[in-house]
């Protein structure tokens, strides 16, 4: 090994290093970062010439990791972590209890769940600072596994290699629809029931197209689907406008159910149709205070839902 690759690696270049992985220029990562493109530019060919090797493919659109960058891109995410759950310690012990956190969730837990979580928090650990944001399930698994959310909470992943679940609620899935809707008043429905009448479908990002691909492949063609979308949201507020069915848990609809503008009737095949809500971290990552004390009342939280159903 060349003298110059067994030179100490420099925190800050990594931190500029990851950055540029993140937003896949340079220019956009000092805007992010608040510092000058010339700065970050300096240090990332000092981190190169240090290593010994190039670790970004530069072209005009952006810059790309090179099969190095790769490899090293999860050792760099390590050290960052590790600094930042340092820095919570060192922090906590200090009384001051600050830190930050990074979530990404399902949008359906932003009507009921999320707020009752983020207030439990606040209340607990006013001192950390969360930062959350919305994905589909199946596009939730890479954010977390990238490093750009610290923890990840989304239904039936299933299994991923890059990332450990810290717990799991199951809950039933049911075709959703007005309550003057034929079916409203069954104890619970079939899929082809529900395939005799109009519906409204998610699309692929969505977690509930994989649950119910066996179905949707089976009635391709069969069906008058009135909309496929990729927000549970847009297909809660259609399902209202609409004599239609579409498909959802109870959760991100608890408003509606509670004052009966909309029914759940549960999905039955051979047994009960369910998905799994789960939180999800990269695996290998250490746990700083902040994630320990979030983890613990999501943890909780599922439990109670489950129960609830």
């Amino acid at each position: 090994m060349s003298s110059a690759a067994r030179k100490p690696i420099r925190y800050r270049a990594i931190t500029y290093f990851d950055a540029v992985r993140r937003y896949g220029s340079i220019r956009e990562a000092a805007r992010k970062l608040g510092v000058a493109a010339s700065a970050i530019n300096r240090q990332l060919i000092q981190f190169e010439t240090d290593l010994g090797m190039p670790l970004f493919e530069r072209f005009a659109t952006g810059m790309k990791l090179t099969a190095a960058g790769e490899v090293f891109a999860h050792h760099a995410l390590t050290v960052l972590q590790d600094a930042r759950r340092a820095t919570d310690e060192l922090e906590a012990l200090r009384g001051l209890r600050r830190g930050e956190l990074s979530v990404v969730t399902v949008e359906s837990l932003g009507a009921a769940v999320l707020p009752d979580l983020l207030a439990a928090m606040a209340s607990r650990y006013p001192g950390i600072r969360l930062t959350v944001k919305s994905a589909g399930s199946n596009q939730i698994a890479g954010i977390v596994a990238s490093g750009t959310a610290d923890v990840g909470l989304a239904f039936s992943l299933g299994h991923h290699p890059e990332l450990q679940q810290l717990g799991s609620g199951q809950f039933r899935l049911g075709a959703i629809m007005r309550p003057e809707h034929p079916l409203a008043r069954e104890k619970h429905v079939t899929f082809p029931q529900c395939a005799m009448h109009p519906v409204i479908l998610p699309t692929e990002e969505l977690s509930i197209h994989t649950v119910l691909l066996p179905h949707l492949t089976r009635f391709a063609g069969k069906m008058q689907v009135l909309a496929e979308v990729g927000s549970l949201e847009l297909m809660k507020n259609l399902t209202l406008k609409l004599p239609a069915i579409s498909f959802q848990t109870q959760l991100g609809i608890e408003a509606e159910l509670k004052s009966r503008r909309l029914i759940h009737v549960p999905l039955q095949s051979s047994g009960p149709v369910t998905t799994d809500l789960g939180i999800y971290v990269r695996r290998g990552r250490t746990f700083q205070a902040a994630l320990d004390a979030f983890v613990s009342l999501v943890r909780d939280q599922l439990t109670e839902l489950e129960k609830g159903q």
